[in-house]
């Protein structure tokens, strides 16, 4: 009943149970049967942060190990539009090429949390911490940054290659007229950033004057974005690292973890019922399902 109630709507769950399996189980059941195992992982996971108990690995602790925290919006029953926070934390030798432009990540342990800040931190530390080589790719979000700065210094940073595009995307869009003449242009600046020339791609960007208010607005807009980011934006040394520099396995959690299962048609939650739902899809994707198998029978 858990694994379809973090599957498949509620209702669809019933049907499925009597079509496939001939038992009949209402979805009002296994809602309840998913929600109360999804509270009961919520509950050790808080039990082992306080009791400082080893978290799993994934991988070897010396790994290059990515931890890749980011934000998405959720429509509550009591509070309207509320942010949940989902971190995903892999290890470089993981990430698994399977065709010529696509890897896939073998091995993931995600991080869950609708609520505040401090809640999310806790429980991202209790997973995070063992690993000696961490980096941190995200979009530019300011408690990310403050976040990794002051609780792992040593962590690499890396401010997401696709929205240092996007936002210069977005402002040639406004001042370039000519399509041929923007391509170019975008082509140029993408070789300079990624050849570590985020000074001068400032430089330029500082002598240029938008060709309207709007252009002008962006302008200022992304060469601010580089300026506050440009420690994050050495893409040739982290390329010849072997590093990532791409937020998408993170992107990507968020639409399985959150979107596919929280985010249909209709649906309202109660902030504590999508909470116990994300708990479990996060263990079903992060291949820790048996650990919620243990937990009912040791319950049992």
């Amino acid at each position: 009943m858990c694994l379809m109630g973090q599957s498949q709507v509620f209702a669809d769950g019933e049907t499925l149970f009597s079509e496939m399996m001939g038992i009949s189980v209402c979805g009002k059941q296994i809602q309840r049967v998913s929600e109360y195992y999804g509270q009961r992982i919520e509950e050790t996971e808080a039990k082992s942060i306080k009791e400082g108990a080893p978290a799993p690995l994934v991988g070897n602790e010396k790994d290059i190990t990515y931890v890749m925290p980011d934000g998405s919006m959720l429509f509550t029953r009591e509070n309207g539009w509320q942010e949940i926070k989902v971190a995903r934390i892999f290890s470089q030798n993981d990430n698994i090429p399977i065709q010529e432009s696509r890897n896939e990540i073998e091995k993931n342990l995600f991080v869950c949390h609708l609520g505040g800040l401090h809640g999310f931190l806790k429980k991202l530390e209790h997973y995070a911490d063992d690993y000696k080589k961490k980096v941190c790719i995200a979009d530019g979000a300011k408690w990310i940054w403050l976040w990794a700065t002051s609780t792992y210094p040593e962590m690499i940073q890396i401010l997401d290659f696709f929205h240092v595009l996007e936002k210069l995307g977005n402002f040639a869009s406004k001042q370039f007229v000519d399509e041929e003449i923007k391509q170019k242009w975008m082509t140029d600046q993408k070789e300079r950033l990624l050849d570590n020339g985020v000074d001068e791609e400032i430089e330029i960007l500082t002598k240029l004057k938008g060709r309207n208010k709007e252009a002008e607005k962006l302008r200022i807009d992304v060469t601010r974005y580089y300026q506050n980011n440009k420690i994050r934006m050495q893409y040739k040394t982290y390329l010849d690292a072997g590093f990532l520099i791409g937020s998408g396995p993170i992107e990507s959690a968020h639409r399985n973890i959150v979107q596919q299962r929280l985010k249909l048609s209709g649906q309202r939650w109660s902030e504590s019922g999508a909470q116990q739902i994300v708990n479990l899809r996060a263990y079903q994707k992060g291949n820790r399902w048996t650990e919620l198998v243990n937990l009912i029978k040791f319950a049992a």
